[in-house]
Order: C-alpha cells, then structure tokens, then sequence
C-alpha cells in the first residue's frame, strides 16, 4: 500500500494542467513509488508553478539551503520538478504529469514504466481528455494551406521554428514508451522539438541535442512525408512542438475515443473535398489520424473528428483535398502563454494553480 505522502503527491499533481486522476487500481500511486521518493514528494508539495530559488524555497519552508538546493537539483535531472537557468541562477518550480514528468523521463523510461504509464492511460487518463482543454493544439503542414489564407506565424511550423534562437531536438516520449511495450509504429522517433528554456532544460539533462532551425525544419519535412501530425504546445509562443502519430500519441489516442476530437482541439482549419475531382483512390485514409475519413464513391470528411493537419491534403495525387477555415464562430485561439493555458484549464475543471498546502493555510 502506498505511503500517504503519495496520495497527498497524486492530489496536487491533479490540480495542474490536464489532471492526475485516481484509479481502482493505484497503478497511479506505483508510477509516483517509481519515481519520487518520499522526501522527493514532500520537496514537490511545497513547490508552485512559479520558479523559485533553492534560498527562497528553503527560507519560506525552514529548510537547510544547501539541502534544498542539492535535492532540487537532483529532482530536476531525475525528470522530476523544471529547472530554468539564467545568468548563472537556478530556479525550480513544480510540474505537471502531462506536460511535465512523464515527457522528462524520455532518459530514464524502461519497461516497467512503460507498462505501468500504459495501464494509467487506458484506465483513466485516456478518458478524462474530454473533460479537458488539450495540452497541444494541431497546425497544419506545412504544404497543405494555400496562401491565400495568410497562416499566423503561430500556425506555420516553420514559422515557429526560424524565430526561435535556441532549438533541440529529443525523442518522441510516446513512442518510446509504446515500442518498450512492443505496440505503437514505426514512424520516426527522434521528432519532438524543444524552444528556449524547455530546450535548455533537456539538453543540460542530456535527453536532447542542440540543432539549427535548418535541421528543425528538415525534421518537420521528414515528419510530413511520414504522416506525423504537427502538434506545438497549445499557446501562441510554445516551449515545445511534438510531431504526432494515431498509434502512441496520449493526446491523440484520447481524441479518437471522442466523438468530436475535431470541435475540442484548438485549431483554425478542416479539410473538405471537391467531389468532382475525387477519385475514390483511398490514398488519404491512412494518413488521416483521426477516422474522419470514409471514402464510397468520393471521400467524405467528417467535419466533427478532422482536426485540420491537412495531411490528407498533401497525400492526394489528384488535389482533390483542401483546407478551409472554419466559421469565425468555431475558431478558438490559442492562449498567449503556458500560464494562460494553466490558469484557463485550471478554471475548466474546478482547479486551482495554488498548492494545496498554501490553501489549508489560508482557509
């Protein structure tokens, strides 16, 4: 049975970003046993979302600074808590399980991690999605948006890349996992893309390595041709951008459970068919990652389940397939920042961005 410390570790990690729910099984309380110790999880409870000096932390939780430091700094290379380094000063501060610890064990994940993060996410986090703003928003490819729309520079990948000055490359969590667990594809690994300080954070951990904006938008050519949907984190200045497959994907596996993936995620475009070109050549159905796809005699979009990456759209040998913009009615934007994102999901389910301790304090 799991030391109450965890059930304590497991309500405050469900207070951020898309939850950490609690299941029949526990399995949720093993993965926390696997990776946090128990001093590891009373460290994390009296963090916050905001970064904070080792000295700082230490005075406010009468804690020795030298120790606190140290295990800080230990956590943060375990995966555990973020780490943001600038001009030579360290500052931690909590995380999330999804985006958070389960993407910061890319280094450390083995089989047994694998399978206990498999049987979470299909007993509860797979399904608990809906209830959810998703922590990635879907773009389109890059060869898929005629011009004539005139992309945000928030909805080109490329564009997102070339105004980043530091850039690294790491490989896809989700896959990893699932090719332990001998499931998943076979689609590219070495995908995922880090900005700024996230890129920082996996590069001095050593789960990732520095590349030019050039490489980054080679990677993101390469990840078209495979049929990987193109997913930044869901804010206009995303830390990070993930190159997706149906098969291992969380977020992608839980929006195809739903009848409406495409009315959830935060996107501007759905993809629609000129019946009259269409050759009914079935091309565009595997690339689709989200079934909204069936072809009779012409290819039919289910406007509900597209989630616009346009993928079908560069797949289709006779240009049958296009993107259009959504009514201005449908459109969400995506928020300005991770903080806006944090505080608006924390809103959505009845969270809050403050721990929990410093709630029992003040009620």
């Amino acid at each position: 049975m799991a030391a109450p410390i965890y059930h304590d570790l497991r309500k405050q990690m469900d207070q951020y970003s898309t939850g950490f729910p609690s299941t029949k099984s526990g399995v949720e309380l093993k993965i926390l046993e696997k990776l946090y110790t128990e001093e590891d999880a009373e460290l994390y409870l009296d963090l916050s979302m905001l970064l904070e000096s080792p000295a700082d932390l230490a005075q406010r939780t009468n804690r020795s600074p030298e120790e606190t430091a140290a295990k800080l700094e230990s956590m943060a290379q375990r995966g555990l808590v973020f780490r943001h380094v600038k001009n030579g000063t360290k500052r931690y501060s909590a995380i999330p399980f999804v985006i958070g610890a389960y993407e910061f064990q890319i280094g450390r994940m083995d089989k047994e991690l694998a399978e206990l993060t498999d049987a979470y996410m299909e007993e509860a986090y797979l399904d608990s999605m809906g209830d959810n703003i998703p922590p990635l928003r879907t773009i389109p490819v890059g060869k898929s948006v005629d011009v004539v729309h005139r992309v945000a520079a928030f909805e080109d990948a490329k564009a997102i890349v070339k105004a980043k000055e530091k850039i690294a490359v790491t490989n896809c969590i989700c896959r990893t996992q699932q090719n332990l667990l001998d499931q998943g594809c076979d689609k590219p690994k070495e995908v995922c893309l880090l900005f700024g300080s996230h890129a920082a954070y996996y590069v001095e951990n050593k789960m990732a390595r520095y590349i030019t904006s050039d490489e980054a938008c080679k990677i993101l050519d390469q990840c078209e041709e495979a049929g990987l949907v193109n997913q930044p984190a869901n804010m206009v200045n995303p830390g990070g951008m993930c190159n997706c497959c149906g098969d291992c994907c969380g977020v992608l596996r839980a929006l195809n459970r739903l009848p409406n993936p495409g009315q959830l995620v935060h996107n501007r475009f759905w993809a629609v068919v000129e019946e009259e070109d269409c050759t009914a050549c079935e091309a565009c159905l595997e690339r689709c990652q989200m079934n909204a796809i069936t072809v009779d005699d012409t290819a039919k979009i289910d406007t509900a389940r597209c989630i616009g990456c346009g993928l079908c759209v560069t797949t289709c040998p006779v240009e049958a397939i296009r993107l259009e913009e959504k009514p201005r009615e449908l459109q969400v934007p995506p928020p300005s920042t991770g903080q806006e994102l944090m505080a608006m999901t924390a809103e959505k389910r009845g969270t809050s961005l403050m721990p929990l301790k410093m709630q029992q304090k003040e009620g």
